[in-house]
């Protein structure tokens, strides 16, 4: 028989993995990244939080017959600049102890601690699962 989860070791780590995600949120504030387009015409440059703290336009960039070919630099320099940001915000959450499914499902002692809540038949890799419950052999009468 499966041991029971230990509740208060899975309350400490997961107080020790909410430590370590504000420690990274905290860092990623002082963080930036720098995209630009057009050459280097237009330079963007955001924080690891995923907000733009920097915009530069060269003068030579200002053509007042082609307003949208600077708009559209303005665009790929800010989206380049916060998917920068968010791959390092990324980064950063999985440094600090993401969130592992598997592991979860082991301190909880595997799919087996989930316990009959099957309804017999097969388990899993085909090899058979447990009886089936007095409901399921009523059923099969």
């Amino acid at each position: 028989m499966p041991q029971p989860p230990n509740l208060q070791k899975m309350l400490a780590q997961a107080q020790k993995m909410q430590e370590e995600m504000l420690q990274a949120q905290e860092r990623l504030k002082d963080e930036k990244v720098e995209a630009s387009a057009g050459g280097g015409m237009v330079k963007v440059v955001a924080t690891g939080e995923g907000r733009l703290a920097e915009l530069a336009i060269d003068p030579d960039a200002v053509d007042p017959e082609d307003v949208e070919m600077l708009q559209d630099m303005v665009l790929a320099a800010v989206n380049e600049a916060l998917r920068l940001a968010e791959e390092k915000r990324d980064s950063a959450m999985a440094g600090a102890g993401g969130f592992d499914p598997t592991a979860a499902l082991d301190a909880l002692g595997g799919l087996g601690g989930l316990g009959g809540l099957g309804g017999g038949g097969m388990g899993a890799g085909g090899l058979p699962g447990p009886p089936p419950n007095r409901a399921a052999r009523r059923r099969g009468k």
